[in-house]
């Protein structure tokens, strides 16, 4: 269970790890548990129950065919539950993010992005779509963005829509624990 900060009550993520290749990128878990914990504790959110899911392309792809019928793989996909409340004084079951190795791996690299900055910019953006935010419109697009900016913020990571400079993230495994939040 994260504890999200200051204010707001218990979040209970629960992560499961479906692909071997998350054992190359160390902390991941830890990562997009602490990235979603900013983003419920920027909110205000409520108690609240979700599971991370840590897959890779294959799986990925299946999910987007089977409930979006896009035969492709992506970065991220979220499956929200639509309970708004718990029952019997428990958090409400908000649903599931499903993360991509594979496809979170290529586009960190071309974003010239540390891992684990994608997989928390990712974390959060599934989570923001467990809670109902879009961006299929600008103006909606426009406010996700900014909550994603300020749940990131307070880890400390930079501006996702932001260039970054050239860096050294293509090299070697992802480059996931040089962050320390």
């Amino acid at each position: 269970m994260t504890q999200a900060a200051r204010g707001t009550r218990a979040l209970t993520i629960d992560v499961i790890a479906e692909s071997d290749l998350w054992k190359k990128a160390g902390d991941a878990a830890r990562t997009a548990k602490r990235a979603v914990a900013a983003a419920a504790a920027t909110l205000s959110t409520p108690a609240a129950e979700l599971a991370i899911v840590l897959t890779d392309d294959s799986a990925i792809r299946s999910l987007n065919r089977a409930w979006r019928g896009v035969d492709a793989a992506t970065n991220v996909l979220s499956f929200p539950t639509g309970h708004a409340g718990g029952s019997g004084g428990k958090p409400a079951l908000i649903g599931d993010i499903v993360l991509a190795y594979e496809t979170i791996a290529r586009e960190a690299c071309s974003q010239h992005k540390p891992f684990a900055h994608h997989v928390a910019h990712l974390a959060v953006h599934g989570f923001l779509h467990l809670l109902g935010h879009d961006h299929a419109r600008a103006g909606d697009a426009k406010r996700m963005e900014r909550i994603e900016c300020d749940a990131l913020r307070r880890l400390s990571i930079p501006d996702p829509y932001r260039p970054a400079g050239r860096s050294n993230a293509c090299l070697g495994r992802p480059r996931l624990r040089q962050w320390k939040p």
